[in-house]
């Protein structure tokens, strides 16, 4: 980049004033410490983050805009300088470098923590920012450059302050100006106002009524230019549908992703890949055609159906050959209507709009409804229906393209084949069985596992009662006959075999949320086993619970599979029992490896295996919620089975949730601090906590650093243990200043080591000892004795490959005393941290 008097050179050599409204590039004299953000609607969607310094703007790319979050990393790449009063732009750039719409999204000072001529030259810029919008202390790292590499790529980073947020995107938050208050398409209808020779200002000219008429229908609004594609909204994978009514639930249909644009009678169906399908599937294009309106951009899917109504993906992939197949358009979005885009509007907004367009059309067009709240009996009814799962989304939420949190998918997951071994009488007019009774064979064993009773229609209860009534017989043929299965029996022969939709299996293999599909006629009743699934290499049972895709890779470094993650669990269950057990806890959960998505998961859920128990918890808005516990191998070995690559424990037994059992300090180094500091530090916090009164046991945590754990007994509520251990750790700050700090504060923290004691607080987890850590190398949580840490060299020592040698060659506990050691926070401990 440019510095010094030439520094604009480049930002005015790439525009043509004679035809953009931006201010020519001039410095301004005296120190201002401006700070903007401008959100840029150009070739991609970007946010300009721009900092005042020596009379210009140091200004960055920033593509996906700025977090609140600490763990979210936002590319920004570094762009030429601009002039300071740019900072008040706002409008539409035309045809030529940087063209597109243009937004003050927020403004405000910024104050550098420590020179920032050196920040800017060694790559590392710390600040704090004062503005409408973002506040707090914020970091601009720069990048190494890669080979042949051009771009400045730089990283901006939320400091771990008051102010940062876990779920921190302000860019969902705030989508209008700070100054006009106005959105990026408002901005962009009035782009006419900022042309060469009009004074510029943030406020927008008086304008002439624009009409927003919001009923459905032609003659609303303005007229467009010709529509343009939107990329599409994108759903996250969840297990569960959210809870709450503030969620809008819809069925999720097996087909292709379509959306439709149309413009005076004039349809293009184009993919989400930007395919234009409009000549593939005419008799959707020729319905489109016909709505009534001007002109509409519509989000929906497209589906082939069977006789029944379902959608199925394999008749649509024949459908543009096959005349006879039937097509849907489930219409469930609307993002643009008569001159108007309203990505901007709610979800509940743009249905309410886009339900009496399509509802009016009829087939092969389709509104797709919704239901409010209710997420766990809608998933049951969608795979009752046999559908592929239910989209969740957020009511008040606007369209945003990519993926994201306010839309939400769950899936209906199991489709096999059981052996129908019986059913139950029903006292209902007309339905002659209420469920029948499924097994399947272990070796030569029939094998009890569940009931299902939806998915039969009339010709379904004719047709199974013509074929059951001759297999009748008094004896169960199960080898083992649950109570449940007695109850009502009719037992019969088994030479039934039938096709079961189901959520999933729990850890004794009963199905979830079953649905009968048909009677399967080509396979005798003998060959569903389990071990006839285990051959498709996708299912398995380890030590009674089912796993799916065992040899899916876990940690791509070492290959360890799924099964092997079980497997580690299952052989040190006691070990992990003692620090886990009877605890609530969350889980990071990496369904398809660490290498793919992440997430913490704490709620006990619909879809969760059986073997994961829960406690009901009391939460800070007095509702109660249910936390997930794990009491036995087979609750760890289900854990294993949803992906769970790290398990995080309470202070506190769910007995007296209440009453914390431990106090817990994660010495968190900076990055230029050795992991020899990281030693030193858990020693001299040992000899403080024993001058306090109280014995401890350090925890490599697979990580950075080392926690310091003290067992006390139950007699203190949650305070009182937070106020002692923030004074502790405040003591030893005040102690050395250059050592220490204990504040989350990331730019104060620079060789230092952080005393975090955030993890006293009543809800707030640790990692469990023995614990797998979601990272490289596949390291284990590891308690050690205090002789042995002086020997350890980093805190990630112990992995996945070596956890094992190590145990097995311990002589004693590394913890030994730690469950008979009797102590407490009393007044004198308080009394020592005032």
């Amino acid at each position: 980049m440019a510095q010094g008097n030439d520094s604009l050179s480049e930002y005015n050599a790439k525009r043509d004033f004679s035809s953009t409204p931006e201010p020519k590039g001039a410095h301004k004299k005296g120190k201002g410490a401006l700070f903007v953000i401008q959100k840029h609607d150009a070739t991609r969607l970007h946010y300009d983050f721009r900092l005042e310094l020596d009379g210009v703007l140091k200004s960055w790319a920033v593509t996906k805009g700025p977090s609140l979050d600490p763990s979210d990393k936002r590319l920004a790449v570094r762009t030429e300088d601009h002039p300071v009063d740019y900072g008040g732009f706002e409008g539409v750039i035309p045809k030529g470098y940087g063209a597109g719409t243009v937004m003050l999204w927020d403004r405000g000072e910024w104050e550098p923590k420590e020179d920032p001529h050196e920040g800017l030259k060694k790559g590392a810029l710390k600040f704090s920012l004062k503005g409408e919008r973002l506040k707090g202390g914020f970091a601009l790292i720069r990048m190494k450059k890669r080979k042949g590499e051009k771009r400045e790529n730089w990283l901006l980073v939320k400091e771990r302050d008051e102010k940062a947020l876990e779920d921190g995107d302000p860019t969902e938050k705030w989508t209008k100006s700070v100054k006009s208050k106005r959105d990026m398409e408002a901005i962009a209808e009035e782009g006419e106002n900022y042309k060469k020779g009009k004074t510029y200002s943030t406020q927008p000219e008086k304008k002439k009524s624009v009409r927003r008429n919001n009923s459905a229908g032609k003659g609303a609004g303005k007229k467009s230019a010709k529509l343009k594609f939107t990329p599409p909204q994108l759903a996250t994978l969840r297990d569960d549908p959210p809870e709450g009514d503030e969620w809008l639930h819809e069925l999720k249909y097996d087909g292709y992703r379509i959306q439709a644009l149309i413009e005076n009678g004039k349809v293009r169906l184009i993919t989400r890949n930007e395919k234009d399908w409009t000549r593939r599937y005419p008799t959707i294009a020729d319905a489109l055609a016909k709505l009534d309106v001007d002109d509409v951009a519509i989000d929906g899917e497209l589906v082939a159906v069977d006789r029944e109504g379902r959608s199925r993906f394999g008749l649509l992939q024949n459908a543009a050959d096959d005349k006879s197949t039937e097509l849907r358009y489930y219409a469930f979005d609307l993002l643009y209507l008569n001159g108007k885009k309203i990505c901007g509007d709610s979800l509940r907004a743009r249905k309410k709009l886009l339900k009496p367009i399509i509802e009016d059309a009829g087939p092969p067009l389709f509104y797709s409804d919704h239901i409010e709240g209710n997420g766990d009996e809608v998933i049951r009814k969608a795979c009752a229906m046999h559908l592929e799962g239910v989209i969740s989304k957020k009511a008040d939420a606007r369209y945003r393209s990519g993926r994201g949190t306010t839309w939400v998918k769950s899936k209906c997951v199991g489709n096999d084949e059981f052996v129908i071994a019986g059913y139950r009488k029903s006292d209902k007019r007309g339905r002659p069985f209420s469920s029948l009774l499924l097994g399947e064979y272990a070796g030569d064993e029939l094998v009890y596992r569940g009931r299902v009773g939806t998915g039969f229609d009339e010709a379904a209860f004719e047709k199974l009662c013509e074929k059951m009534r001759p297999l009748e017989r008094k004896t169960s043929p199960f080898d083992e006959t649950p109570s449940e299965a007695k109850r009502e029996a009719v037992w019969l022969t088994p030479k039934l075999v039938a096709q079961i939709a189901y959520t999933e299996k729990t850890s004794d293999g009963r199905l979830r949320h079953p649905s009968f599909l048909g009677l399967r006629t080509d396979k005798p009743a003998e060959e569903v086993t389990v071990m006839a699934r285990d051959d498709k290499g996708e299912t398995s049972e380890f030590k009674g619970v089912r796993l799916t895709h065992p040899d899916r890779v876990m940690f791509p470094g070492q290959g360890a599979t799924k099964r092997e993650v079980a497997e580690y669990y299952a052989a040190n269950a006691e070990r992990i029992l003692t620090y886990l057990k009877d605890r609530p806890l969350s889980l990071v959960r990496c369904p398809a490896g660490r290498q793919d998505e992440c997430f913490f998961q704490k709620h006990h859920g619909a879809s969760v295996p059986e073997a994961l128990k829960s406690v009901e918890i009391k939460e800070k808005d007095g509702k109660n919620a249910h936390y997930l516990m794990i009491d036995n191998v087979k609750g760890l070995i289900a854990a294993a089975q949803i992906g769970a690559l790290e398990l995080h424990i309470w202070g506190a037994r769910a007995d007296r949730i209440e009453r914390p059992e431990r106090v817990v300090f994660d010495l968190d180094p900076d990055e230029g601090v050795s992991f020899d500091g990281v030693k030193d530090a858990a020693l001299e916090l040992r000899d403080v906590l024993k001058a306090a009164g109280l014995e401890s046991f350090p925890l490599l945590t697979g990580g950075k650093g080392v926690h310091v754990i003290a067992p006390i007994e139950r007699r203190r509520d949650w305070p009182d243990v937070k106020t002692f251990a923030k004074g502790l750790a405040q003591k030893l700050a005040d102690a050395s200043p250059k050592r220490y700090i204990a504040t989350a504060s990331k730019s104060a923290r620079k060789g230092k080591i952080f005393i975090d004691w955030l993890r006293n607080e009543r809800g707030a987890t640790a990692i469990a000892p023995y614990s797998l850590r979601a990272r490289s190398g596949a390291p284990v949580a590891t308690p050690v004795s205090w002789r042995e840490l002086s020997k350890v060299d980093a805190a990630n020592a112990y992995t996945l490959d070596n956890i094992s040698v190590r145990l097995a060659h311990l002589k004693s506990d590394p913890w030994k005393g730690y469950d008979s050691v009797r102590q407490s926070v009393t007044d004198s401990v308080l009394d020592f941290v005032k």
